[in-house]
């Protein structure tokens, strides 16, 4: 591990239903990140086509941008996420993504970790969508739940209001991270509480106390463009534009970045010096000498959930014999479907 790692966070408004002209602003945030000595940058929650803002705010008459939307999430293997990677390799530089992942018929709020050579990875799902998410997105499982080694310490990634669910912050802890993915929407849109600046900032700056982390929190932001683009076929978003507050935080809850205006674009950097981590390390490590195993503990299931499983192991040719005759008792091509 490095004693001084430079860290970089993005606070950017993405292309609204674009995956191809996001990727690109991707890849030129990439750029600036790696020319200003950035090791590592981390991007917002679904920054690839942008957060749906209008769920929030609409009922039936979303769904044409429902449609459009997602028309623009991209797969863990297709152009746009290989272009990234190129782009992570060519500057020598770890990306934390955050995107809307189509696989088959269904979305998933995902965050990939690509390494500074361009491998992926960390490819995780959003254990579980916050309140209106689930319309749109499906939820992920005990895998999604990753903590990995790189030559700059232990990453990990959680997007949004997973930080406030313990068991999602105790697996991280748990798995020794020391560099943590904060990714979040625009802030503050939504009104005041829960989902304010202040009240997200705190929320980082708790996970960085209780884990023992440097925090990159990254934000997008929504402009008067990014507005008209969501308020069509009879969805109105309120008038709001900014919503950002990117930072890089130390495990004493420090804000090591400057801080943006909320209406900027831009990225903010930080130089993590790795040794502070000991520090945090002696005062308190809630899976290790400052955990009570003996009172309470909990399991983590990372078994990948598939919705259908065959029976079968040769799909194949299971298809010939169901086309062959009608399936009876006896045919071993049945597929099962768990519930969830």
């Amino acid at each position: 591990m490095k004693e001084l790692v430079r860290a970089a966070a993005v606070q950017a408004e993405p292309v609204w239903f674009d995956a191809s002209g996001t990727t690109g602003k991707t890849i030129a945030l990439i750029e600036e990140a790696a020319r200003g000595g950035a090791e590592i940058v981390a991007f917002p929650e679904v920054w690839i086509p942008g957060y749906p803002a209008f769920m929030v705010f609409a009922g039936e008459a979303e769904l044409p941008l429902v449609a459009e939307y997602r028309a623009n999430a991209v797969s863990i293997d297709g152009p746009e996420l290989g272009a990234i990677r190129h782009a992570a390799a060519e500057n020598h530089i770890m990306v934390g993504l955050g995107f809307a992942e189509r696989a088959g018929r269904s979305l998933y709020m995902s965050q990939a970790v690509i390494s500074n050579t361009g491998e992926l990875r960390i490819a995780r799902r959003k254990l579980k969508p916050t309140h209106r998410e689930r319309a749109l997105y499906g939820q992920g499982d005990g895998s999604d739940l990753q903590v990995i080694d790189t030559p700059l310490g232990r990453v990990g990634a959680l997007m949004c209001w997973e930080h406030l669910q313990p068991f999602n912050k105790m697996a991280m802890i748990a798995e020794g991270e020391q560099i943590h993915i904060s990714s979040w929407p625009m802030l503050d849109f939504f009104g005041a509480g829960m989902m304010s600046s202040e009240a997200i900032t705190t929320v980082n700056r708790a996970y960085a106390m209780e884990s023992g982390t440097f925090v990159l929190m990254a934000s997008q932001t929504i402009s008067a463009a990014g507005r008209a683009a969501m308020s069509r076929h009879g969805v109105e978003l309120p008038e709001f534009q900014g919503g950002g507050a990117a930072c890089i935080i130390a495990p004493d809850t420090t804000v090591l970045s400057e801080q943006l205006t909320s209406d900027a674009e831009g990225i903010v950097y930080a130089d993590l010096s790795m040794r502070l981590l000991e520090i945090s390390n002696y005062l308190t490590d809630p899976a290790g000498h400052y955990s009570r195993p003996d009172v309470y503990r909990f399991t983590i299931d990372r078994t990948r959930r598939r919705s259908v499983e065959y029976l079968d192991d040769a799909l194949a040719q299971s298809n010939e014999r169901t086309s062959a005759a009608p399936a009876g008792e006896d045919d071993p091509a049945v597929a099962t479907a768990p519930v969830a």
